[in-house]
């Protein structure tokens, strides 16, 4: 059965308590506003003593994925960014061996930062067009949208949404390649793991989380999470299924001391494949402890770990029937982030149950992800990103649960010329190992060069 694209998750038990919280502003302790006032960075702690952070374990977000000399605040940009690579592997396993083929990308982007004392807009969007030099039936044309919200509702509560939607035939292929490593310190997210060498896919996921400082060192939160994966061409990924997920969550975090942070979190999914006319289902639940370290402003350290209980059924193949399966499993990791004025890093490590990322369930993953960003001179930088993931599909391989791997490395450098010139050069290592999918089986490994020249201008907003 085709899942019906970007079905969301309600998040009302965020919005629900938004009404009475709105009331509790105390203007005696208001702190004065400054340009990031409405944003409560994953690893920017506020050197005052009254207003707290949402550690990274409970936040929703991701690191910073550049050093902060790179960072912009009240800015409008446009541009347009071309795109040629070259992929050894363009079929993934459907003709029995690699097809090499060469591709070209347009995309025009614009990008809103908006900043005021109470609100901060990050809203970005790229339409752009690939088309391929030997496989013309893979020509298609992209979408890629984003947006960041952050809303000061009171000095102590803060309400935020994000939401990002790719609509591409190829994963590699974004306006900002460089930027393509994601790494957050969380226990929810998408899995992104599985990756189509080239194929149409839809990709939605977001979230909204509202957090109440109810005390100087004392703060609760509640959120709410999705994602959607749509392959509108099932013929050209067999062996990979639509998926999608719904969670909720909600934690105590209380500040022991100006940079340590302890709590607790229970977290809810609510995990859906559609290998067939059927869904495969998994619930999850977890209570978690975190802690987090704020070594300095610009370091930190985040732990996590706690119980977790799955809940699976299967859909049945013809007359075989599978019973339902339910088991405990450790929920742990920790992450890193380091943003200093040239240099930019971030590291995770987790190993929880998440959302199959277009396998036939929810696997069992042990996931690691690495970021390293330098500015190497005035104008000229480089970046190397990483990540190695291990899944195990939970439930019977009768009913084609399987298992595998995914190692994926990318390197690039970055070269300016002038303020609105870029020249971006770069490679990608991508290898994957699941005998049960046949779009990957065979062949399992995919190299590509790419080379992107940009042009883009900025126009500060405000004064």
């Amino acid at each position: 059965m085709i899942m019906k694209p970007f079905q969301k998750v309600c998040v009302g038990m965020i919005l629900l308590p938004a009404a009475f919280l709105w009331a509790q502003v105390d203007s005696t302790s208001a702190q004065p506003a400054t340009t990031n006032s409405a944003d409560n960075s994953a690893n920017s702690p506020d050197t005052s003593d009254s207003r707290m952070l949402t550690p990274p374990p409970v936040s929703g977000q991701s690191y910073p994925a550049s050093p902060s000399s790179e960072e912009r605040s009240n800015y409008l940009r446009a541009g347009v960014v071309f795109t040629g690579a070259y992929t050894d592997n363009a079929l993934g396993s459907l003709t029995g061996s690699p097809v090499s083929d060469v591709s070209y990308s347009v995309f025009p982007t614009l990008a809103l930062d908006e900043t005021t004392s109470r609100t901060h807009w990050i809203v970005k969007y790229a339409p752009g067009f690939t088309f391929y030099q030997r496989e013309s039936s893979l020509n298609a044309a992209n979408q890629n949208a984003s947006i960041d919200f952050h809303y000061r509702l009171s000095p102590h509560v803060t309400f935020s949404a994000r939401d990002n939607f790719q609509k591409t035939s190829n994963v590699f292929n974004q306006p900002d390649l460089g930027s393509a490593a994601v790494v957050s310190g969380g226990a929810q997210g998408p899995n992104l793991s599985v990756i189509a060498p080239v194929a149409d896919q839809l990709n939605n996921s977001g979230n909204a989380d509202i957090t109440y400082q109810f005390a100087r060192n004392g703060m609760v939160g509640a959120s709410g999470t999705f994602s959607n994966l749509h392959y509108p061409n099932q013929a050209q990924v067999p062996g990979l299924y639509d998926s999608s997920s719904q969670g909720g969550s909600a934690f105590y975090s209380l500040r022991v001391s100006k940079v340590q942070y302890i709590g607790a979190t229970y977290q809810y999914q609510r995990l859906i494949s559609y290998p067939s006319a059927d869904q495969n289902e998994t619930q999850t639940h977890a209570l978690l402890l975190f802690y987090t370290l704020y070594v300095s402003s610009k370091l930190s350290l985040s732990f996590f770990g706690g119980p977790q209980h799955s809940d699976t059924v299967e859909a049945p193949i013809g007359p075989l029937r599978f019973p339902a399966a339910q088991a405990w499993t450790p929920a742990v990791g920790g992450s890193l982030s380091w943003q200093g004025r040239l240099t930019n890093v971030a590291l995770s490590y987790s190993h929880i149950i998440s959302g199959g990322g277009g396998l036939t369930g929810a696997v069992k993953m042990d996931s690691a992800n690495a970021s390293i960003r330098q500015q190497l001179t005035r104008r000229l930088s480089g970046s190397v990103s990483g990540l190695y993931a291990q899944n195990d599909v939970l439930g019977s391989p009768l009913a084609g649960a399987t298992k595998g791997h995914t190692m994926s490395e990318t390197a690039s450098l970055q070269q300016g010329f002038g303020q609105h010139v870029n020249v971006q050069l770069g490679y990608t290592r991508l290898h994957q190992d699941y005998s049960g999918v046949a779009v990957l089986a065979a062949t399992p490994n995919t190299n590509r060069e790419f080379v992107s020249i940009s042009y883009q201008f900025f126009r500060p907003l405000g004064r």
